[in-house]
């Protein structure tokens, strides 16, 4: 599977998306227009070490719900994924076996090493 799941709002993924000059058979998903389903969410999981590693504690709403100073389950952090786009840390890049979370200057270098192999 080659996959970025993306928010098409946000201009850090805007930049990610064209500095990887992505082949043709790349899907992209904006998750605010498309719903990230349960399916989709336990698949990724299967390529990271927890639901933890996908989710964002920089989202606006991670602050307004005070979720830093509560105790968050494996369980949590995938619902909270599930019940708003905004928790899921971007961009999520998926090539073959391989993910690729967020958008430090490293994970986007190993994103587009794995995409041009």
């Amino acid at each position: 599977m080659k996959k970025i799941y993306f928010l098409s709002t946000c201009d850090t993924c805007k930049r990610i998306i064209n500095e990887l000059t992505l082949p043709e058979d790349f899907q992209l998903q904006d998750i605010k227009s498309e719903t990230i389903t349960k399916s989709q969410i336990e698949e990724m999981r299967q390529l990271t070490d927890s639901y933890e590693s996908l989710f964002s504690k920089r989202a606006r709403l991670y602050k307004e719900l005070d979720l830093k100073n509560k105790s968050l389950t494996e369980d949590d952090y995938k619902n909270h994924i599930l019940e708003h786009y905004t928790f899921l840390k971007r961009p999520v890049i998926i090539v073959d076996d391989n993910i690729f979370i967020g958008n430090s200057k490293k994970v986007v270098e190993s994103a587009k090493n794995a995409i041009h192999e």
